[in-house]
Order: structure tokens, then sequence, then C-alpha cells
């Protein structure tokens, strides 16, 4: 798509040899122009001034009758134009209004993307909880934006939701809907179920027909106002302090993410680019790279399945000719563990995206080689950069699509700095990776300490992984400084866990790690030192877990120790710790 301006390869790039550092991201690099760990992606795209509610109108005034999204298990399909038509009238007649906070809460139905826009469109802050929460984990993140409002399914597997809240908020009871009054979450005013009527809480039904036409009117008027800079969602994230953290994410931030992503893959010429997305809503990787990529690129939706299973994205993509499939590398290598992959029909898929955790090379090459996905690309991000800074070329070789998370992305800086002297890294030598640009988060929703933390005064933002570049600008992720362990995707915080093992009457000290498991990257090992005269069972810690913390943090290993390897100031030296419960377990 360059042959047309007729440049030569150099100023193709927008590069010159004295420059380096800067570079055009529009294609595949294929002149060497970086000359030390600094990169940024120039493009001849401009940025979008545009909110997520105007981008969703665009894309259904260009593509009316195309499916938007399709729910396989709930058998709902909605064209863009039947997407439009939303709740966003009718949380303005409950009394919500510009800048509140709306808590999604719930595994991936249409509910979700329902309310994904509907609040958007309101100006209402769309808070992304984690499904698998429980009591404490969801009063604490209530608590900490101030939630408005609440959206849930009664239950889903074992999760009560509406039981959960009843514990929180005994007032529901006896309260008239929207007029709940709670002593432990004083926000909170409405509670909405998707599929049920309960006693003090809004059914969806009356969510959409609450909207009168002076609702409307309020609405359009609204839109006039509404400023793409405007905080419009909160995704939860932890540091090593333990507690959860409320990333606020701007129009901005992601409206501009999902549009470059979109661009990197080659949405904007691809015709009728229909995903599979097993990954979870409440992600950054779901509701952006699924989410709002459907709104800014017009590119229809697959959800196999309300709950992950393997087996359903593989029949979701054979039904309905998906072209591409998104999928952490846990998921991926269970689509390749199904017994029977062979029987599905993957032919009409042309690409997709791993990203989410560490991607492990040999997988990136089966998934290429075994399932035929040739245009597979590897993403890296953090969710306070909303979340991809850098991601493949569709077209990248083999090696570069197993070794590397590909290159920076349009209007993005990027610096490698040493971890003590603060000094630019020579090219190829690790440092910690910081990011710049329009993607940066707005704040940690109510804690400035912490976004000072992370956030530098020149607005760089401190990853916290260790990384490399090339003189083409391709990054290689080595680790990460804080200790966080992946699982399948999902960011598990070891302080967290700890804090919480700290409450078993028999445990005097508790240190969490990540080991490493070739299914889910990563398994949570609790090792736990008894006190005096104690006896337990790793069964005993699985039992005192259950229903109290998430089930992804419950520690698939549990180890008994006497001790923990210091440093000289007597510090846990947690890498060494992890070495030894290795090679203990076997491993």
């Amino acid at each position: 798509r360059h042959a047309a301006l007729n440049l030569t390869p150099a100023t193709a790039f927008g590069v010159s040899p004295s420059l380096g550092g800067s570079f055009h991201v529009d294609s595949p690099p294929t002149i060497p122009t970086l000359t030390t760990s600094y990169a940024h992606g120039t493009s001849s795209k401009s940025l979008l001034f545009s909110t997520v509610g105007g981008s969703l109108q665009a894309s259904a005034e260009r593509f009316p009758d195309r499916e938007a999204v399709v729910f396989l298990q709930e058998g709902v399909r909605k064209t863009f134009s039947q997407l439009q038509q939303d709740a966003a009238a009718g949380l303005l007649a409950l009394g919500l209004k510009r800048g509140d906070r709306l808590g999604m809460w719930g595994p991936n139905t249409y509910e979700w993307v329902l309310f994904q826009f509907a609040s958007a469109k309101a100006g209402i802050i769309l808070v992304s909880v984690n499904p698998a929460y429980q009591v404490q984990e969801l009063e604490f993140a209530l608590r900490k934006v101030g939630c408005n409002a609440i959206v849930c399914p009664t239950q889903f597997k074992t999760q009560k939701y509406c039981d959960m809240l009843r514990q929180i908020c005994p007032e529901m009871d006896t309260a008239s809907p929207g007029s709940v009054k709670s002593a432990r979450l004083p926000d909170l005013h409405t509670v909405i179920v998707t599929d049920s009527r309960q006693p003090g809480m809004y059914h969806l039904e009356d969510v959409m027909q609450a909207g009168s036409s002076q609702h409307i009117q309020q609405l359009e008027e609204l839109q006039k106002k509404l400023s793409f800079d405007d905080p419009i969602n909160i995704q939860f994230t932890s540091g090593t302090t333990g507690n959860p953290k409320g990333a606020t994410l701007s129009h901005h931030n992601i409206v501009n993410n999902a549009y470059l992503i979109g661009m990197r893959l080659g949405y904007d010429w691809r015709s009728q680019v229909r995903v599979c997305l097993p990954v979870p809503l409440y992600h950054c990787f779901g509701s952006v790279g699924g989410g709002i990529v459907m709104a800014t690129h017009g590119i229809t939706l697959v959800s196999p399945s309300t709950g992950y299973d393997g087996r359903a994205n593989l029949a979701a993509i054979e039904s309905e000719r998906c072209t591409f499939v998104y999928g952490t590398p846990t998921m991926y290598i269970d689509m390749l563990g199904q017994p029977d992959l062979a029987k599905f029909d993957l032919s009409s898929v042309e690409g997709g995206i791993m990203a989410g955790s560490p991607c492990p090379p040999e997988i990136v090459k089966k998934v290429i080689s075994t399932m035929g996905i040739k245009e597979l690309v590897i993403a890296y991000g953090t969710t306070e950069n909303s979340p991809v800074t850098f991601c493949g070329f569709p077209t990248d070789n083999l090696e570069r699509k197993s070794e590397t998370v590909g290159c920076i992305t349009s209007h993005l800086e990027v610096r490698l700095i040493h971890l003590s002297h603060l000094c630019l890294m020579p090219l190829g030598i690790s440092g910690e990776l910081m990011i710049r640009g329009y993607c940066v988060m707005l704040e940690y929703w109510g804690d400035v300490a912490k976004t000072d933390e992370c956030i530098t005064k020149d607005r760089w933002y401190k990853t916290g992984d260790i990384a490399s570049l090339d003189k083409y600008g391709f990054c290689r992720i080595e680790g990460r400084i804080k200790d966080m362990i992946i699982r399948g995707g999902e960011n598990i915080y070891p302080a967290e866990i700890e804090q919480f093992l700290h409450t078993h009457p028999k445990v005097q000290e508790a240190q969490v790690i990540g080991i490493k498991d070739e299914r889910m990257g990563e398994e949570v090992c609790a090792c736990l030192k008894l006190k005096a005269g104690q006896d337990c069972s790793a069964e005993d810690i699985k039992a005192y877990c259950k229903g109290k913390i998430a089930h992804f943090k419950i520690p698939r290993y549990v180890t008994f120790v006497e001790g923990y390897p210091l440093t000289v100031s007597g510090k846990i030296q947690k890498n060494k710790l992890r070495e030894q419960t290795e090679k203990f377990l076997g491993l």
C-alpha cells in the first residue's frame, strides 16, 4: 500500500540515518534505523478525536445491517443499527448522570457489550469488575471508585452475584429499586439484574423501557458536551502492595488504541473481519481489543461461550467462519490440546492475536503450523496503557513472531532505562520498558501516590517490565521487575494472597510465588511456614481459600518450609525461593 506513494525505502519510513529513533510504523520496518534504546512510532494516520459512542455511531451509519456481535450461547445476534438502539436513555431515566460510575460484573454476555456502549454514550464511567471476585474483593472495588450502580446476572456457575451483593448490602431487600441506601457502599443506589426480578433491584427490561423522548433528547444534548478526554472506563489492576488499583482510561485512550490495533492488523482493508473472542470482556484485551475495535472498524465479534471453553472456540470458528482469533497463550494451548482438533474446519482463519501473558515461542510456532493461523501476531501492553503498546505485523517472519512482541505501535514512544542509573540503555541491552503517548492512563482512581509512582513528571509510564530493542525496533520482553504472577492471562498479585493466607490460624508466614506451568504459563504456589507445633495439609489450605478469594488466586501448589532464602538485609529472595521450589516439586 506504499507503492502508490512512490517513496524510496528510507523516506517511506520517515527516517534519515542521523535521526535514528523515529520510524514509520504503518508497515513493517525494512531498514535498521535505531541507534539506541529509544523509538518513536510515527504514522501517516492521525489520532481520532471521537468518543466511544461516536465511534459506534459512525460504524452504524457505514454498516447498518452488518452483524456487530454474535453471542452463540445466548442465541443473540445484533447488527450495528440494532446495537445503536441501546440502554443509554434508560440509564439517564434511572437517575444516573455524566461522571457516575457503573460496575459491570459478570461473564461474557451480550449485556456486557450493551452496557459498555450505553454507559459511554451517557458519559457514565464503566467499571470492569472481575466476575470471579468474592464478597471482600467486590466490596473493596466498589468502595474504591464509589460505584453508583452495578449490573450483574443473578448467578453464573458457582458465582451467586445477587446473593453476594445482599451480603454487603442487606438494605436492598426492603428498598425500592434505585433507592438503595447502603451503610457499607454509601455511593451505591442502583442495582440492575440482567436475567431475573429481585427485591430492591431493577430488571434489564426496566432500563430498556425507562427512557422517554425527554431522556432521548437529553442524551442527544449530552453528546455535544462529552469530551474525548473524559474518563470512561476503570479497569482494576494491582501492584505488589496487594490491593487492586483502578486504572482510569479516557475515550481518547481506548478509541485510539483500538483504532491503531485494527490498523496494524489490516482491519481497514480486509473485507468482513469476523473475530472469535473467547477472552474475558472485563479485561482490556476483550473490552478494547474486542468491543472498541468492533466500534472503530465495523468488525463482527463472535463470542463462543459465556464461560471459557476451548472446544467451543473451535466450533465457533467453524460455524461462524471467523477470520481472526484472539486468545491468551493458555487458550491457544487448550485449542491445540483438543483431541479432535483436526476435525474442525479452520480454513476461514487468516490471523489472530496472542497476548495477555508471556507467549512461549514453541506455542506460537505450533499455532501457526497446526491451526494454520499464518498471520498470527503477538501483542504486548498493560492495562494502564489502554492496553497495547507493541504488536507484530501479520507478515513478520516466524522468528520475529515467536521471539519478539513486535514493534511499537503508532504515535507512541518507548525508551529502555537502566534500573538504577535511569540512563538510556544501548541497543540490544535490557532495561526497564517505559512508554509515553496518547495511551497512558489518566490516573489510578483516587490514588495520587500510586499514580505518581508509575507515571513520571514528563508523562513516561514505568511498566516494571525488563525488555530489549533491536535496530529494527522489534522488542523482546525479558522478564519483570515486579513479582506479579500471570496465570493463563490473569494477573495475580502475590501480596494480596499472602495477606489473606496470614489470616489462617496455623500460618506464621506466607510467601507466594509463580511456578512455571506448561499450560497456564505460571501457577500459584504458596510456601508456608507454620506456627510452632502446628500441623496442616495442602488440602486444608485450599479449602480455607475456597469461596473467600477468587478461584484463580487459590494456590495450585502448597509447600511447607522451615525458612526462606534471604538477602543480607533480610529481604526474601523470591527468585531463589522459586528455583528451590521448582526443584523440590520436580518441575
